[in-house]
């Protein structure tokens, strides 16, 4: 367990058993760069690195932490291809079936006159499919009055970093982590600051 006396100093005690209980430490920094370096090192000497708190996106942070590439891609692509069937079907539905209008001995089903239509309904179903996907995912939904998301952090939307490490089990040594905080040159930590 990390302590801090008075003047600043920080301490260790013994690793404790394991606690069923999921304890987060945030380490805050000011510096973008020495966030991703305090990642590589973190996940070097095995600390579960579980998220990085930006206020704004960081070059090569992805791979650092090891994140798969998105699949919102795929949700955009199934949306727009479901979208512009629905589309083509309702027209042809409508202009053979429902309402058939002989224009000037025209056939019933002009296909290239339903492709502006088709076009529009395939960028509209991946556009709402995207956001509403990404908002989803992401869990960035209306909150029920009184639930507030917690940030590690007051100034982590600001211009701090939070590099958050997980205390899981047992081979989590304090010491060492301490250890590592000092060669880092980590601002602030935060300890236990979420405990799920």
């Amino acid at each position: 367990m990390l302590t801090t006396e008075p003047g600043g100093v920080t301490t260790a005690t013994a690793p404790r058993e394991w606690s069923p209980t999921r304890r987060i430490h945030a380490l805050i920094f000011s510096d973008p760069e020495r966030t991703v370096q305090a990642v590589r090192l973190l996940k070097s000497r095995n600390f579960i690195v579980v998220d990085v708190h930006t206020p704004f996106p960081i070059h090569g942070l992805e791979e650092e932490l090891g994140l798969r590439p998105t699949r919102l891609g795929v949700v955009t692509l199934v949306a727009g291809i479901v979208g512009g069937l629905i589309a083509l079907w309702f027209q042809i539905w409508v202009h053979t079936v429902d309402w058939p209008i002989d224009i000037g001995g025209k056939d019933d089903l002009a296909l290239p006159g339903l492709v502006p239509v088709t076009f529009e309904m395939i960028v509209l179903a991946a556009a709402l499919a995207t956001v509403f996907g990404l908002l989803w995912r992401r869990g960035l939904y209306p909150r029920l009055e009184g639930e507030r998301v917690a940030l590690p952090h007051s100034r982590v939307t600001d211009d701090r970093f939070a590099v958050l490490v997980d205390e899981r089990n047992a081979r989590f040594d304090p010491r060492r982590f301490v250890e590592t905080c000092r060669e880092l040159e980590v601002e602030e930590v935060i300890e236990g600051w979420k405990v799920q």
